[in-house]
């Protein structure tokens, strides 16, 4: 294990940026967000950035391809230009575990290798959670939010920053800095993560389980009356989507710039009504089903194809952010798991 005394803290971005670009937590207006490393900025003291690490490696835009046309000559034009190493720094349990979940989806035949570009130049460093909110629920889907996984797990302390290099990137990362880092044992941290998980205990939603979920109750919960009372509220907003860490819909589409064709893609939600709209209509016509697909992907879709893992992290951002206040906690109070 290696520390770092939080006054070094400034030099080690500093380090860290003349290799590689940087990126950081950092406090904005409206809440905490990921920003690049320039002299003088500081990490946020806040829990965990509004918009989560997903952006890195699946941006809510990107360009795909172009295509320039003379007469019946089509050029197709690969407009990737994503080829520099770059960490993040910063990303909490619940973030640094949507990274395994978006892999499968994105690396999978067929590969996606927009994803798998920035995933391979991408190096995580994670933060170990000191404050959790009381909309965390990581914990309900096996996250210790303690001990985050990522190619460099960090600890911060009153006095000192800790790190361990969990991958080779992270092996790397920590050689590449070690005029700033020293040896360390590790009894500052075993100290904290003891502090956190007692405070981890006395959350709201310790006792939220997934029992009642996944593949095996799969028409179970489809047919479900319940479905009904939940969904009304609804607004079709998609808010809950646009800041889920694991919500991976898109979009593909053309733009004719005048001078050629620019196909991209954008981040979809399936609470929208012209979600999936194919040439017959859409398949999902009514509010009710639009909501009831989001959640039994995340609950029940998810887990059936993925070894029974959730397409949950429990990061407590759509509880916080939803304008009605219906979320993924009160479905699964509702339709099983633990009364929490």
């Amino acid at each position: 294990m290696k520390k770092l005394s939080l006054s070094q803290l400034p030099a080690l971005f500093a380090a860290i940026a003349e290799k590689e670009t940087l990126y950081l937590p950092v406090d904005a207006e409206g809440g905490a967000r990921f920003e690049r490393f320039t002299e003088g900025k500081t990490l946020t003291g806040e829990l965990n950035t509004v918009r989560s690490a997903k952006d890195f490696f699946f941006p809510q835009t990107e360009n795909l391809a172009e295509f320039k046309m003379e007469g019946k000559n089509i050029e197709v034009i690969d407009p990737r230009t994503e080829t520099e190493d770059f960490v993040v720094f910063g990303v909490r349990a619940c973030d640094a575990r949507s990274f395994s979940i978006l892999d499968k989806v994105f690396l999978v035949d067929p590969v996606d290798t927009y994803y798998k570009n920035r995933r391979e130049h991408g190096t995580i460093v994670s933060l170990a959670c000191t404050r959790p909110h009381e909309t965390c629920f990581c914990q309900t889907f096996g996250i210790d939010a303690t001990d985050p996984e990522g190619d460099v797990t960090a600890w911060k302390t009153d006095d000192a920053i800790y790190f361990e290099a969990k991958t080779e990137k992270g092996d790397r990362l920590l050689a590449n800095l070690s005029d700033l880092i020293e040896e360390a044992d590790d009894t500052a941290v075993k100290e904290q993560k003891e502090a956190v998980k007692k405070v981890m205990d006395r959350l709201p939603l310790k006792s939220l389980t997934t029992e009642g979920f996944g593949g095996d109750v799969m028409m179970e919960k489809f047919n479900a009356p319940e479905w009904k009372s939940l969904s009304e509220a609804c607004l079709g907003c998609g808010t809950c989507t646009f800041v889920c860490p694991t919500c991976q819909c898109y979009d593909i589409r053309d733009f004719n710039t005048g001078h050629g064709i620019k196909r991209f893609r954008c981040w979809d939600s399936c609470m929208y009504s012209d979600f999936t709209k194919m040439a017959h209509g859409n398949p999902r016509t009514s509010q009710l089903e639009r909501f009831r697909q989001r959640f039994m992907h995340k609950l029940v879709y998810f887990p059936a194809n993925n070894e029974g893992e959730f397409g949950c992290v429990g990061c407590g951002r759509c509880l916080a952010k939803c304008p009605i206040s219906m979320n993924i906690v009160k479905v699964m109070r509702t339709l099983g798991g633990k009364k929490a």
